[in-house]
């Protein structure tokens, strides 16, 4: 059986169909969530109401790791395969792992204004994740630098994509750094809510609320990755450009 992914990336109205669904059911699932987050779950004992930013922060963060393991996943295929694909997959990825980062650390800042006092602590928590973030605009940066320095476009060309999958392994060492850091280190910031090593009590309605909450990120998210994937090959059809080579020789290209 063929993986179902090859329809959703699919520039044609069976796979426009399929992102809408897939879209749609995101949907769905955040109102869920919105639903058991406000109204069933309890309002914590200790931090009051300002714990329901958990249904966002935590979905956010976890998300921007799923994010950058496709970037790592994507980065490890092409150096393999040299498909630039994969390349595509990347870039998105990387798109949509900063922004659920930046996100993360918005309402971290918020949540921590809320219960500590203070919008900002040097926490290893904190410090790790402003660097994840800082290493994958890095990234994003690098992307659009090698376009312009040589020419290139973009998503469709090896002078870009290897040294882009290079950092987008390497980047990724990262992501064990701000997810052990309240392990490894003194921490202001709490531990895992639900993957602990000693599992900490958690209502079960706020469990409920908080994987609803995770289930519609991931759907959301990946509705976002394909439809990214699609409008990228969508606009390099339309503008094509004498095809790039590994070994960096490239024919004379009129513009």
């Amino acid at each position: 059986m063929r993986a179902s992914t090859v329809d959703l990336i699919a520039d044609n109205a069976g796979g426009a169909a399929a992102r809408r669904t897939l879209a749609w059911a995101a949907g769905g699932l955040a109102g869920a969530a919105a639903l058991a987050g406000g109204l069933l779950a309890p309002v914590d004992a200790l931090q009051g109401a300002a714990q329901r930013l958990m249904y966002l922060h935590v979905p956010a963060a976890w998300v921007a790791y799923a994010a950058f393991a496709v970037v790592l996943a994507a980065s490890g295929a092409y150096l393999i395969g040299g498909d630039l694909r994969w390349d595509r997959f990347a870039r998105a990825g990387a798109e949509i792992g900063v922004v659920l980062t930046a996100l993360a650390i918005g309402t971290g800042s918020l949540w921590g204004r809320l219960v500590w006092g203070a919008w900002w602590a040097w926490d290893p928590r904190l410090v790790s994740t402003a660097l994840l973030l800082l290493a994958y605009a890095g990234y994003l940066a690098l992307r659009r630098t090698a376009a312009e320095r040589t020419g290139a476009r973009d998503a469709a060309d090896h002078r870009v994509a290897r040294p882009a999958a290079v950092l987008g392994v390497a980047g990724f060492l990262l992501v064990p750094v701000v997810h052990f850091s309240v392990v490894w280190w003194r921490s202001l910031h709490q531990q895992a809510t639900i993957l602990a090593p000693q599992r900490p009590p958690i209502d079960p309605r706020m469990a409920l609320a908080l994987l609803l909450a995770v289930a519609a990120a991931t759907a959301a998210a990946t509705a976002v990755l394909l439809h990214r994937v699609v409008r990228l090959e969508r606009r390099l059809a339309a503008t094509p450009a004498a095809p790039s080579h590994p070994g960096g020789r490239l024919p004379v290209r009129a513009r």
